[in-house]
């Protein structure tokens, strides 16, 4: 049955009954429920409602003289006790699959679109996120992400009731005549296709009809062949499965909604008592153990049947027009996963197909978005796969961690900062040191500009600290080597802590539009040089000769902050560096390849700073001592743009930054030696007997 009913898109008519009043079109439902029932589902509304933005919450507060006093309260002041965001669980997909399947069976509807209650407070200017689901049907899919994906899209989820039989090739047309008429209504925005199953085998086809149409796509386990070793057999018992399968589950097991052993199944399954029984695998079995009858409405026997034919034809569909795909795709793969997908098709689809991503979830099965663990934005964030518009701007479409996201990132750091204890120095405006961040600038732009420990083990406890004492957002400018999402060599997953927390691939555009923005930058002009260094090179810098950075901060007026740090030395030394591993075969051919894959952004450098070779060190690990950081008096470059105009003035400028950093470093150096901390045993004594919160002093300043 064709899924098609005269009218406008955007043209709602209204269908009563007795029981649901209905506004139908030709792709798009929505029911409304009485008052007495639940209403999860809302019409999509063609403008997007604004939300708050920004870092910080505010609360106005009285001073001593009555006046009101504006009180900046970071959200995340509170992050050591952030727990994951609050999203739904199996148990809440069965229950409002229970309310489609009785929907469904009320009459022949066709598949339509509808937008989740939780997705109502998309940001304005949000693009379009459709949801194609897999063999379920359902449209609810990504229960679980609704909430996070309504921030930051204008969802719209496609229902496929049960009884419905509109063939692969009438899906592909509804799907492609919303994409076209929302592309027409905005022609700047991407419009995201998010496919699961056979729902990714129908985006793709949609991608393919469409080439001019700016898409994204988002296909978590594409079906790309079906095991006949287990459709075949599937099949097979299918057909001599008696009908009525619902009402033999309820009438021999006895589940019926509302009957006492359903309610006590609902029980086990609630978080309190799974927390005391092991956890979300055993919700999940009581949940699927509570709402058989609703698993059994959702797959009857002629609906799994058509459905098998639904895939068979919906991959031979999406297989043969795949040249023709132009949109950017990110790829989702399940470890688990051995029915529809078929690693040489997934590597045939990253081959053929342009700007694609595949991202391997090892741990994951089948239904990927309903699994813990899986979080779809977490996914798009670190994959810098989210736009607003034509491409992706690092700078307008990042999206600020979530607490829990920089609890997850300060976890991983935790073992070097508990083992390092740093230290942290700042200079006030007359000059003074002081132990704390008092000395950094609070408004921006801001430019901090130092010298890169190697591995950059200095950016985890810098960064989280500068956060959360001072509520300042450092974006770092890092290689382009961390933003490839093809890496031979490593896994791209290693960089996502540093998209995450907000790194920008360096560049004079990046500089340019990070100030521009009054941002706090992070640049390291020794940068992979410096990182990468070679044995008996640690503390020195390899700066460019140009001053590259002094123009751009002038122009806006920045405040620039040298600082140095020092500790790399206490925790390892270099046994194997570059040049060690170019005399040794096997290792110089990886060196090359690495060298070559990454790029050298400062390849036509004739000095030292040009000689960069990617690759990793063969370290020896120490008994921790600390890192210590200082961050020199910030220099004022406002009202100097004409001034540093001028080469020899800005060369000088740039000098005394450089020279400032080297006295930082040196300073530390020396310091150092006179802290009775800094050793490890030290530290742990001192933490045994005031407690393992307790700042740890150090040198007299």
């Amino acid at each position: 049955m064709a899924a098609t009913i005269p009218g406008s898109i955007f043209g709602l008519s209204t269908v009563s009954s007795s029981s649901i009043q209905r506004l139908v079109n030709a792709d798009f439902y929505c029911s409304k429920r009485s008052s007495d029932s639940k209403c999860r589902l809302t019409a999509i509304k063609s403008e997007t409602s604004p939300t708050s933005g920004g870092v910080r919450r505010r609360r106005k507060n009285n001073n001593e003289d009555g006046a009101k006093l504006v009180v900046v309260e970071s959200p995340y002041s509170r992050v050591e006790a952030a727990r994951p965001d609050s999203r739904k669980s199996l148990s809440d997909f069965l229950e409002e699959a229970r309310d489609f399947v009785g929907d469904d069976e009320e009459g022949l509807d066709p598949p339509r679109w509808f937008s989740p209650l939780e997705c109502s407070a998309q940001a304005q200017g949000s693009p379009l996120l459709l949801f194609i689901p897999g063999i379920d049907g359902t449209g609810l899919g990504l229960i679980r992400h609704h909430k996070k994906l309504g921030e930051i899209f204008d969802v719209w989820c496609l229902h496929i009731p049960v009884r419905d039989r509109t063939p692969a090739k009438d899906l592909v047309k509804l799907i492609e005549r919303t994409v076209k008429s929302e592309n027409y209504r905005f022609p700047n925005r991407p419009i995201y296709l998010v496919g699961e199953s056979i729902g990714a085998c129908l985006a793709l086809d949609v991608a393919a009809r469409n080439p001019n149409i700016d898409l994204a796509l988002i296909l978590a386990n594409p079906a790309t062949h079906v095991n006949d070793l287990m459709s075949q057999p599937l099949s097979g018992m299918l057909n001599v499965l008696p009908d009525g399968i619902p009402t033999l589950l309820e009438e021999i097991f006895g589940f019926k909604q509302g009957d006492p052993l359903t309610a006590m199944l609902d029980a086990l399954s609630n978080e309190f008592s799974v927390q005391r029984m092991g956890g979300g695998m055993l919700r999940d079995i009581f949940a699927v153990s509570a709402n058989l009858p609703t698993l059994s409405r959702i797959f009857p026997k002629d609906t799994l049947l058509w459905k098998l034919e639904l895939l068979k034809s919906a991959i031979s569909s999406a297989n043969s027009p795949i040249n023709a795909v132009r949109a950017e795709t990110m790829i989702l793969l399940s470890g688990r996963d051995q029915w529809l997908l078929n690693e040489e098709d997934i590597d045939r689809f990253a081959r053929t197909l342009p700007k694609c991503i595949v991202r391997k979830l090892q741990d994951n099965g089948q239904f990927l978005f309903l699994e813990d663990g899986v979080d779809l934005v977490t996914i798009i964030k670190c994959t810098c796969f989210y736009r607003r518009g034509r491409s992706h701007d690092h700078l307008s479409d990042y999206i600020l961690p979530t607490p829990f996201e920089l609890k997850q990132y300060l976890d991983e750091q935790r073992m070097l900062i508990d083992a390092t204890s740093p230290v942290m120095l700042s200079t006030l405006e007359n000059g003074k040191l002081v132990r704390s961040l008092e000395g950094l600038p609070s408004e921006g732009p801001v430019l901090y500009v130092g010298y890169h420990m190697l591995l950059g083990f200095e950016l985890g406890p810098m960064v989280t600290q500068i956060l959360l004492e001072r509520n300042i957002h450092l974006r770092g400018l890092a290689h382009p080597m961390m933003f490839m999402n093809k890496q031979d060599l490593v896994d791209a997953q290693m960089f996502d802590k540093y998209k995450i927390m907000g790194a920008v691939p360096v560049s004079k555009f990046s500089i340019y539009k990070l100030l521009q923005s009054k941002s706090h930058a992070l640049l390291y002009p020794g940068g992979v040089r410096e990182a990468l260094h070679r044995k008996g090179e640690e503390y020195k810098l390899f700066w460019p000769e140009q001053p590259e950075f002094v123009r751009v901060a002038s122009k806006f007026g920045a405040k620039i902050v040298p600082f140095g740090v020092v500790g790399e030395d206490d925790i390892c030394d270099i046994v194997l560096d570059s040049n060690d591993q170019r005399n040794i075969p096997i290792l110089k051919d990886l060196v090359e390849k690495a060298t070559k894959l990454a790029g050298n952004i400062r390849e036509s450098d004739k000095s030292e700073l040009g000689n960069q070779d990617c690759y990793i060190p063969g370290l020896v690990p120490k008994i921790p001592g600390r890192f210590y950081y200082y961050f020199g008096k910030p220099i004022e470059t406002a009202g100097k743009e004409q001034e540093l105009r001028d080469k020899e003035k800005a060369q000088e400028l740039y000098l005394q930054v450089k020279s400032e950093v080297e006295q930082c470093i040196a300073y530390l150096k020396t310091k150092r030696e006179s802290d009775p901390y800094r050793n490890l045993l030290p530290r742990m004594l001192y933490q045994a007997s005031h407690g393992p919160s307790s700042e740890i002093p150090t040198f007299d300043l």
